[in-house]
């Protein structure tokens, strides 16, 4: 399969040395695949994270019963990043549960 750029509505073939540059460019991308897929993980979890803060606050009118859930719940957000090594992995996590107030 050739690959084949676009000018002025007209189909051409790229040149080696364009192949190669879209090449090295492809390889770029897909070597940053699992850094993205960690920064998307933890973006959703620390935006957990601060919207459960106040559960933990020493002035929260939860109970101690409920605080305790609520740091467990907080200490499974945290460890979510543990031992992910691909993509894949990365794409099966699954975010704990929250607990109810």
């Amino acid at each position: 399969m050739t690959l084949k750029k676009i000018i002025n509505n007209i189909e051409i073939d790229l040149t080696p040395e364009e192949i190669l540059f879209r090449q090295a460019e492809e390889a770029a991308w897909n070597a940053g695949a699992f850094d993205r897929a960690m920064a998307s993980l933890r973006a959703k979890r620390n935006a957990l994270l601060k919207d459960s803060d106040y559960t933990v606050l020493a002035d929260s009118v939860l109970t101690a019963v409920k605080k305790s859930e609520w740091m467990t719940y907080r200490t499974a957000l945290r460890n979510l990043t543990q031992g992910l090594t691909t993509v894949e992995q990365v794409n099966a996590v699954v975010f704990p549960v929250q607990p109810k107030n």
